[in-house]
């Protein structure tokens, strides 16, 4: 998964080129512990393993950091959890599944879905697989009754019970396959259905159809005791030790956990001519199939990005509590790159960078402006209370609480963030670079927010 505290601002600068070895895409590997240890040893990361695969099939494996209290000293071995890459070994099965003939992409998913799941239509028209896979079925990107009982593992309570209540109940509010909305929800659901048709759990379809025959031994949702062992520990964007998460409802959008030794092996299964049925399912998965943004389309959960030097590349990402990975190719050049953090702060530009060299790396932010906090009576932020729909993301939404004298702000899907008052309307965060405003009517009843983070402005309506 990928939940960040409000949103994720990222600005880049450019940084001198690092030397190349002979016949190599990627910089020597001195050079690359020096990308690793900076970012370490500037604040923004607690431990980093980075993989590069050349074009002969060749790899390179650099690691600097700290694994965590008890956590063996990093390496090729750290299991780290992969969060959102799990995405793109679930759209694997779908597509080996659809080649093999187990399912197919164009009829509705209810077909396959498990007994008490009713997924809602729109009209006459009904969610696919290839919708769900394709991030455009029009479900959100994640259910509103999502109300974990702990934010250090917030997937960890959140049963079949509550999603079949929360598809059956829902309305679609764009038409099915034309908008691209990410959904950690939708590809949940897609895991759900094709573990269902597999007649197995999620955990032992993906290790009989992906891990099994790639030799991925030392990935899976349930840690052995090898991969137990080898557990680099995550943390918080501050660099506190983390829970672990556990996704036991929506496991096909981020539960796996994986070391580099294995992702490498899924990163070669992904490049060049393929060897078997398994990696033929994979190109085809890889395949473009709607617009994304700018420069960017989306296949089966793979993101396929131009970039304007030329360089077209395909990736995932993904962030846990306290991790954050990317894993991202070229298949031109069949050279590829994998980035594992124990830390919840995006390394994602290192493995663009190396992909793309005329995409500079991200420089460290500048510290945010001191602000001071004014004392401001419970009775007088009372009226801030309540939900905020964004503009641009209607179904993405902001509830202010506030319980004694502090205000907090939470987001759909992610944890509760105290806020403090800076002025009578205007509130800070602490533990981002954010800050709230609010507006109200003629009447002194307020009617919207303002999110100020990473120099955008983005406005919510209040909705209750």
């Amino acid at each position: 998964m990928r939940l960040a505290p409000l949103f994720a601002a990222f600005a880049f600068a450019a940084l001198p080129a690092a030397a190349q070895t002979p016949k190599s895409t990627f910089p020597d590997d001195a050079a690359l512990l020096v990308m690793i240890k900076s970012r370490v040893d500037d604040g923004r990361a607690t431990g980093i393993v980075l993989g590069v695969m050349e074009a002969d099939g060749s790899t390179r494996i650099v690691s600097y950091g700290d694994a965590g209290p008890g956590a063996p000293p990093l390496g090729p071995d750290s299991v780290f959890e992969i969060g959102s890459i799990t995405k793109v070994f679930t759209s694997t099965i779908l597509a080996d599944m659809a080649q093999k003939g187990d399912v197919k992409l164009d009829v509705p998913a209810q077909t396959y879905a498990p007994a008490g799941m009713v997924l809602p239509k729109r009209g006459d028209k009904e969610i696919t697989l290839a919708n769900l896979s394709e991030q455009n079925s029009g479900l959100p990107r994640m259910p509103s009754n999502f109300q974990p009982a702990s934010m250090s593992n917030p997937y960890a309570d959140y049963s079949v019970e509550q999603l079949n209540a929360f598809l059956g109940g829902y309305q679609l509010p764009r038409d099915i396959g034309v908008t691209v909305e990410y959904s950690n929800l939708g590809v949940g659901v897609l895991g759900t259905i094709l573990a269902n048709k597999a007649g197995k759990s999620y955990e032992a379809m993906v290790k009989e159809r992906v891990l099994q025959p790639l030799g991925m031994t030392m990935t899976g949702v349930t840690l052995s005791p090898a991969m137990q062992k080898a557990l680099a520990r995550g943390h918080d964007e501050s660099g506190a030790v983390t829970a672990n998460w556990d996704l036991p409802t929506l496991a096909g959008a981020g539960a796996l956990r994986s070391n580099m030794t294995d992702m490498l092996k899924f990163l070669d299964a992904n490049v060049g001519p393929p060897k078997s049925a398994l990696e033929r399912a994979m190109r085809d998965a890889q395949k473009p199939r709607a617009p994304m943004g700018p420069g960017m389309q989306i296949g089966f959960n793979w993101i396929t990005t131009k970039a304007r030097s030329g360089v077209e590349y395909v990736w995932h990402n993904g962030g846990t509590g306290g991790y954050r990975t990317f894993l991202g190719f070229d298949p031109a050049r069949s050279v590829g790159v994998v980035v594992l953090s124990n830390r919840s702060v995006s390394a994602d530009d290192i493995g663009i960078h190396l992909l793309d060299p005329t995409i500079p790396l991200m420089p460290k932010p500048a510290p945010p402006a001191p602000r001071v906090a004014i004392d401001l009576p419970a009775e007088a932020m009372a009226r801030f209370v309540g939900v905020y729909a964004l503009d641009t993301l209607p179904d993405f939404k902001l509830t202010v609480t506030l319980e004694g004298s502090q205000l907090s702000v939470q987001a759909t899907g992610q944890g509760k963030f105290p806020v403090f008052p800076e002025a009578q309307a205007k509130f800070f965060a602490k533990v981002v670079d954010a800050q709230i405003s609010f507006t109200s009517d003629a009447s002194g009843a307020v009617t919207s927010l303002t999110l100020h983070q990473g120099g955008v402005n983005q406005t919510a309506k209040k909705v209750s």
